[in-house]
This record gives structure tokens, sequence and C-alpha cells, in this order.
């Protein structure tokens, strides 16, 4: 791994990734080791792990324990470690305490990281703001000072603080999506378009442009589930009564299975033996990765019914995948969508919008789009002949409304 990084290698995709890593190690910028003892005249040391979700989406901290006993033995006097991975909250205080009792001169700091795949490098650089949580004022001094590099407010605050701050902005997001989804099958009920309301409700300058409303299959990869669990726990411990986030994950978790069902309502009859197109199985476009990937997910259902399977995502790692495939892998839309009753667009790449759908009619056998994300809306697909249905409007008539 450590020889492939630099060779300018990356594991994964994501977008200018390539080229800043290899602009980097070409100016003697950037280089990449497994030599703990390289660490030693370091002034700052980011942790930044992915912490590891486990499967009912709490956190294994086990190798952040690890990198802290580790850098217990290695920092330099009056040395910082800001910790960007997620933590739940009061396990920095716990990380300080640690350090401090091997060099009482290192200091911890939490800044979340500001991340988004497929958006990693613009984030980073354009963070908009950084939030730096700190017990101590020399600890948060540095810290500003180092991050001022980027240009950006700067919000300081206790250790506990910050990490809570992670916790909020990943529940009220989460809230955010599952509020939409339950809003757009309303919608459906009602005969309202979920495309022209969420303009609406996002027009009102107490919620604004850029609200967290657009339905879909749900939440996934780990991160926001993860926070609602902590939230959660942390709730119980506290001898609270109240279920918010316990609710927020249930309704999210059954999205998956909404989404299988109102599959299986437009085909109208028994999956068995159904050949479905999926486009797009990463969770979100932008990055090869399929871990813990909600279209993976409901790729799994619908094979459970029997369906057969055609998958075709850009650039989807499938080795991250264990055991037997549940679909056929294609090396292109065309081939996803022949013989197919039926074609589902579950990632919203650039591609399946840019992809000429005329030509799916000469290679499906029955012209039918599902699209959950109401990604190819405005398209007007229903207008070149195809049934399509979206989430969150009727598919009776001229459903397209003023969105």
């Amino acid at each position: 791994m450590i020889d492939n990084l630099n060779l300018h290698k990356q594991p994964i995709f994501e977008p200018n990734l390539q080229e800043t890593v290899a602009a980097s190690i070409t100016a003697a910028r950037l280089r990449f080791t497994d030599r703990l003892e390289m660490l030693k005249d370091c002034d700052f040391v980011f942790l930044a792990y992915d912490t590891p979700v486990l499967d009912d989406d709490s956190s294994d901290l086990s190798p952040l324990k690890r990198a802290i006993d580790d850098l217990a033995d290695v920092m330099k006097n009056d040395g910082v470690v800001i910790v960007s991975s997620q933590t739940p909250v009061g396990t920095c205080s716990v990380f300080r305490a640690s350090l401090q009792k091997r060099n009482p001169s290192v200091e911890l700091v939490y800044s979340p990281e500001n991340l988004r795949l497929g958006e990693a490098i613009e984030c980073y650089l354009k963070p908009g703001r950084v939030i730096v949580g700190a017990d101590s004022q020399k600890a948060a001094s540095k810290a500003a000072q180092l991050f001022g590099l980027l240009d950006t407010e700067i919000i300081t605050m206790g250790l506990a603080s910050a990490e809570m701050v992670k916790h909020a902005i990943n529940a009220f997001l989460a809230d955010s999506i599952v509020f939409a989804n339950h809003l757009a099958d309303l919608c459906e009920a009602s005969g309202a378009n979920i495309l022209d309301v969420v303009k609406g409700v996002k027009s009102d300058e107490r919620i604004g442009k850029r609200a967290y409303l657009s339905a879909g299959i749900g939440f996934s990869g780990g991160t926001l589930g993860r926070d609602l669990q902590v939230l959660a726990k942390l709730n119980k411990s506290a001898g609270r009564k109240s279920f918010l986030y316990e609710s927020i994950h249930r309704f999210n978790g059954e999205r998956k299975n909404i989404i299988v069902d109102k599959i299986a309502g437009i085909i109208g009859s028994s999956l068995n033996n159904k050949t479905i197109s999926l486009l797009g199985l990463t969770y979100k476009p932008g990055t090869s990765t399929l871990r813990r990937s909600l279209p993976v997910e409901i790729a799994g259902l619908l094979a459970q019914k029997g369906a057969k399977l055609k998958v075709y995502d850009p650039q989807a790692d499938f080795d991250e995948i264990k055991g037997e495939l549940p679909f056929e892998i294609c090396s292109s839309i065309d081939d996803a969508l022949l013989d197919s009753v039926l074609a589902v667009i579950l990632t919203e790449w650039k591609e399946f919008k840019k992809y000429p759908w005329e030509k799916a009619a000469e290679k499906m056998n029955q012209r039918r789009v599902f699209d959950p994300k109401n990604f190819l809306y405005d398209l007007r697909l229903k207008d070149a002949g195809f049934d399509y249905y979206g989430t969150g409007f009727t598919n009776t008539g001229d459903s397209y409304g003023i969105a």
C-alpha cells in the first residue's frame, strides 16, 4: 500500500485526488510511510482514520485507541494531536488524558472532518468553517493558527462540544432525509408533487435553499447512522424517555423495503425471473466505495425475491462485496438495459442523465424507468414514451408540475 501511494497510485476513486497527491509528492510536500518514528519531529499529527462502523451502526474505536497509544510514545514536547475521525462524545477527553499521562506537554484537539465523498478535495480546501475543540487555550490557539492557512471561519469550543457538533449535524441531516421521504409518500397519496413542495419549503428563509430535503432511498454509508446511535445511547444513559434518534434510524432502515415494494408495484406481479436493470450501486456519485451502500442492500432484497439483476456503475469497486454477487455486472448502460422490464436509477451519476434514452427503447423489453431520487425528472421521459416513476408524485397524467 505505501509503495503504491508513493507511486501516485490511489486505493479509491475520488475526483482530483490522483492529481493533487501526485503534484504534492513531486513538489516534496508529501510522502507516505508506515514508520511511526518518522512522526517524532512533527508539531501536528492528524488522526484521520475512517472510524469503522459495525453492523448496528455503532463505532469501533479500537484503531483510534491503538493510534493514541502509539502516538504517546513518539510525540515531541508540546506537540498537538488533531483528531478528525468521528468519535462518540467524551472519547477525546479520554484520549487526551491518555496522552498526557505519558507526556503532560502533549495536547489533543478535535476538529471533525468536513469531507463528502466525491467532493473531498474541494470540501477540505474550502470548508466554509472549521470547528476546533480543545480543553486548553494553548491547544486551541495552535490549532487555530494552523487552520488559519485555509482562510476560513474558525469556531473554537471544548472537546465535548466539538464532538457533539458533529453528532448534531449528522443527526439533523438524517432527520431531514427521513422527513423528506415521509413527505414524499404523503405527496404521492394526496396528488401533490414533492419537487414543487420542497421548492416552496426551501423558499422560507428559516429553512433555506441548501436544506437537505431530497426524497429518495434513504441515507447510507454508516456516517449518519453512527451519530444517531451515539445520541440514542447517550439519551438512554441519561434516563430520557424520548426515542427521536431511534425512530429516525428505524424509519430510514425501513426505506429500502419501501423502495423494493414500489418496484414490485411497478412490475405488477412476482419479481421472480424478471430482468431488472440497476444503474448505480455506489451510495453516492463521485466515489468507488460500496461499503454500507443502500443500493447494494436493495439489490440483495430484489435478488431474494428472485429478480434477475443486471448492474452498471461507472466506478464501483465490486471487490468490496464479499461472497457471491447477487447480480450480473455489465460494462455499459446498454448492456445493463438489454431485455430489462424496468430500469432503476439508484445513484446520480451524470452519465445516466447524458445517456440517450431513446436508445433504451430498442433494448428494453418494457420502457419503464423507476427513478427514486428524481434525478432524471427534468428529462421528461414520459414525453419520450417511457413509463416514468419517481418519488413524491403520482404517475398519472401530467405529473411534472412546475418543478
